[in-house]
């Protein structure tokens, strides 16, 4: 009593061909895509030019170490409301603790992950060393706060803080 078997197949060099080919096609499919996908999704550079930013590096030291003799003092204060805006406040002092009026402040909400989201702030003079400004579509989470003071078309001041919007 033997059970009929239908025959089983013969593995051809055709059958082997093919499915190589397939194999080997699903793998750079994928590879492409995923590929695709990291490249547009997080472009990994802080900046445009290494090579510019380079050469810019020493003055950015030389600002950097006026800004601490100026010693001024710029306090932010940054709300995200529930209609995704976000309210920024700040409070400029010179080293005396007197008012700086007069200033051009710059503000920028910066993601760490992706410069395509962030939002500039346009920052107005309220009086008495206290200006404000207001951006739309901030989502919760982390940022960058950017702070650039101008006086004279000069850059003054520069900050870049982390803070955490919910």
């Amino acid at each position: 009593m033997a059970a009929s078997s239908p025959a089983a197949r013969p593995i051809t060099g055709r059958f082997v061909l093919v499915t190589t080919i397939t194999f080997f096609a699903v793998v750079i499919s994928v590879n492409m895509v995923m590929m695709r996908l990291a490249i547009t999704t997080l472009p990994g550079t802080e900046v445009d030019s290494a090579y510019s930013a380079s050469l810019a590096y020493q003055r950015e030291i030389n600002a950097a170490r006026q800004q601490n003799e100026r010693d001024w003092q710029v306090q932010a204060h940054v709300d995200r409301r529930p209609d995704g805006s976000a309210a920024i406040a700040l409070e400029a002092r010179d080293h005396a603790g007197a008012p700086l009026t007069g200033m051009s402040f710059l503000a920028r909400l910066e993601r760490p992950i992706d410069r395509r989201a962030d939002r500039p702030i346009e920052i107005a003079e309220a009086g008495g060393g206290s200006y404000s400004g207001r951006a739309e579509g901030v989502a919760a989470g982390q940022w960058d706060l950017v702070i650039e003071g101008d006086a004279d078309g000069r850059r003054m001041f520069l900050s870049k803080n982390r803070i955490l919007l919910n």
